[in-house]
């Protein structure tokens, strides 16, 4: 009868092993990389292009006088 707990016990432990260590040791794949973040130009741009006309300008000026 002891023989029967022992061997119906080891049956038990392997089947609870069988269906628990497979969800441990399962992995999930790496969550796929997220687009770049874009630059806003428009502000920066529009001021640079302002910049570079009046300096543009300025030197016309400059030259004709």
């Amino acid at each position: 009868m002891k023989k029967l707990h022992i061997a119906l016990l080891v049956l038990v432990i392997i089947v609870a092993a069988v269906f628990i260590l497979p969800e441990l040791a399962s992995a999930q794949p790496p969550p796929p990389p997220s687009k770049p973040e874009q630059t806003p130009i428009d502000g920066g741009l529009f001021l640079l292009a302002a910049a570079g006309g009046g300096y543009a300008i300025k030197k016309l000026r400059d030259k004709k006088a």
